[in-house]
């Protein structure tokens, strides 16, 4: 395959894109849009997932792994990666500020939107981060390439910002008076875990949560029901639907999403923020794995 020139505009919107009506098109990027870019020496493809064999199995052709547990929280305190480490992984990827970065990955790219928040947590430009709409399912469906290669990219000398967290994060005290002030929450989890009958998402196990039920007043909305079968966002007007006409939210809302650790929630921030506008909103990480072992933290079913 021959390679693109690098000066070609990789930071213009997806034309294919437009139509859905979302309030930031250049956020997300097409599969054939991709595919016409990928040798491009100003893209990198970054993989993340929640089975995190899958990249080994095959993967986009010049697509490098992002492990969510490995490459992005701490291996000692119940938090994300400092600085140090932030920058040590863009450097070590081949990232700079001037590297536009896709990220993709299986399940309705759920855990691809969780990667987005962490980038976005140091700062990094959002003029720079696209999600591939409709990820790995969408790419495979359509028989497009994978590959088992690996590919290395020149180490870069990328400089991160200082992790800024209150921007798009929530910690449980101020979710605590979030929910005394009568303010929206969206629980993205299934309907079950919502109303307590189970303290875990069905088929995967159990970690510990003493107590179900939800955050008071918190309106569930599972986070699937903003893609399609094929993986890709719905358009606007279905979300508005979803989450305004049946949430009740409004776009100048202040609004906290959360789940079990923050994962599921990640997508529903992207979809709000990014799809539909909304300039405030925060996801709890914490989530139910916190709340629902916090003593005295008040709960309904």
């Amino acid at each position: 395959m021959t390679a693109s020139p690098a000066s070609t505009d990789t930071n213009a919107a997806d034309e294919s894109i437009a139509p859905k009506g979302y309030a930031h098109p250049q956020s997300l990027v097409s599969t054939t849009w991709l595919a016409a870019h990928l040798q491009d020496a100003d893209v990198r493809v970054l993989e993340s997932d929640e089975d995190v064999l899958l990249y080994d199995i095959g993967h986009i052709p010049n697509a490098q792994k992002v492990d969510w547990h490995a490459d992005l929280n701490d291996d000692v305190v119940r938090d994300y990666i400092s600085r140090d480490k932030f920058q040590a992984l863009l450097r070590r990827l081949g990232i700079d500020e001037s590297t536009t970065v896709v990220l993709y990955g299986d399940k309705n790219n759920w855990w691809a939107t969780y990667a987005f928040w962490v980038f976005r947590l140091f700062d990094f430009s959002d003029d720079k981060l696209k999600i591939l709409d409709g990820g790995r399912t969408k790419w495979e469906r359509e028989g497009r390439p994978l590959t088992t290669d690996v590919r290395r990219f020149p180490a870069s000398s990328f400089v991160a910002h200082e992790r800024d967290d209150g921007r798009i994060r929530a910690f449980k005290d101020e979710v605590l008076a979030h929910a005394s002030a009568r303010r929206p929450l969206i629980d993205v989890r299934s309907p079950d875990e919502f109303s307590g009958k189970k303290t875990h998402m069905a088929e995967y196990p159990q970690e510990g949560v003493l107590r179900g039920g939800h955050i008071p007043g918190a309106k569930n909305v599972p986070w699937a029901r903003a893609a399609n079968p094929d993986g890709t966002f719905k358009p606007a007007s279905e979300l508005k639907a979803i989450y305004e006409g049946e949430a009740g939210l409004t776009p100048s809302d202040n609004v906290v999403a959360y789940c079990r650790i923050g994962e599921r929630s990640s997508h529903t921030w992207f979809v709000l923020h990014y799809l539909l506008g909304y300039e405030k909103v925060r996801n709890y990480d914490g989530s139910w794995t916190e709340w629902g072992n916090s003593v005295r933290t008040p709960i309904e079913k």
